[in-house]
């Protein structure tokens, strides 16, 4: 039935174009985004949730990079002190030999140990990475390798770990180049048959030297080690687990199409025809879109020729 105050037929077309409308701006928004849930007024639970993962896996991204330089440090002294440990260990061959030999052949000796002095130098010399010498160093507990591991959130209380590497368990060398672990052996009066022959007594103290030397250089290279160690695990860890926090955001806020397409199937008769659409491909999305544009235009036709019923009643009180 016709009624001139109200109009069921333009009711109900618009009330299908407005749904279609609704359904054609929700779906634009999906495409552009690839999120159900953009904003907060999509779902603010999930949205809180969201950005805060977010924001966590922005600090792990840091703690990684902070790890990667941490890594490049550590590595470098690591190579260093062991090659300065290996020529240690060729200074005490050389004064083992040393000990039987004659003041010439000692000189010749004193040559050679001569040189390995210089590289031991050079090794520690060139340990540098990024301005910084983890082998040459005051051994102050200021001087520590502090290198940012974690970051830990429980509610609003926030923690950061750090691998530490000690200094003094590192001071190859001091920053004047005549202390430290291997200072002594690198004295000029360590080992000097110039003239007259060493003693095998001085060679002995020599030899004392050298040990402990020797025990200092292990100790570092350990504590350079397990550094090492925890920095490639703690590098494999985050990797790891900011793969798990963007998959956990990824089921909060995107798009899941094959869920989209079953609500969407629940729409008005409008909806009905094309629902099935929605899904993660992109080209069926298109497709979707095109068809919602089209039932926008019959919507506004139908909308028209409602409204002209309504105008053919109206005419038949004016004859």
């Amino acid at each position: 039935m016709s009624s001139i105050m109200t109009n069921a037929s333009a009711l109900t077309a618009l009330q299908s174009l407005n749904n279609t409308n609704k359904s054609l701006e929700q779906t634009q928004a999906r495409i552009s985004t690839g999120y159900r849930v953009a904003t907060a007024s999509d779902n603010a639970a999930y949205w809180s949730i969201a950005t805060s993962m977010k924001s966590d896996n922005k600090a792990n991204s840091a703690v990684q990079d902070a790890l990667g330089l941490g890594a490049g440090k550590v590595d470098t002294a690591y190579t260093a002190i062991n090659d300065v440990k290996d020529q240690v260990d060729l200074i005490k061959t050389k004064l083992v030999t040393a000990r039987s030999a004659s003041k010439e052949d000692q000189q010749k000796i004193a040559t050679e140990i001569n040189a390995i002095q210089a590289q031991i130098k050079s090794s520690v010399a060139n340990a540098n990475f990024a301005g910084s010498n983890l082998l040459q160093n005051d051994a102050a507990a200021a001087s520590d390798l502090k290198i940012v591991a974690a970051y830990n959130r429980t509610g609003a209380t926030v923690t950061i770990d750090t691998i530490d590497v000690k200094a003094a368990d590192t001071q190859v060398l001091d920053v004047a180049g005549t202390g430290g672990i291997v200072g002594g052996l690198l004295a000029a009066a360590f080992f000097d048959p110039s003239t007259t022959a060493v003693t095998p007594a001085a060679i002995d103290t020599a030899l004392g030297t050298v040990e402990t030397a020797l025990a200092k250089l292990s100790t570092g290279a350990a504590s350079l080690g397990a550094a090492k160690s925890r920095i490639d695990t703690q590098k494999s860890f985050l990797s790891n687990l900011s793969d798990s926090i963007d998959k956990g955001v990824g089921a909060l806020v995107d798009a899941d199409m094959n869920k989209e397409s079953t609500r969407l199937q629940a729409l008005d008769s409008i909806d009905k025809g094309v629902g099935a659409l929605v899904d993660a491909d992109m080209n069926k999305e298109s497709t979707r879109l095109q068809a919602l544009q089209v039932q926008q235009q019959l919507g506004i036709q139908a909308l028209s020729i409602a409204n002209g019923n309504s105008q053919s009643i109206l005419s038949l009180f004016r004859g």
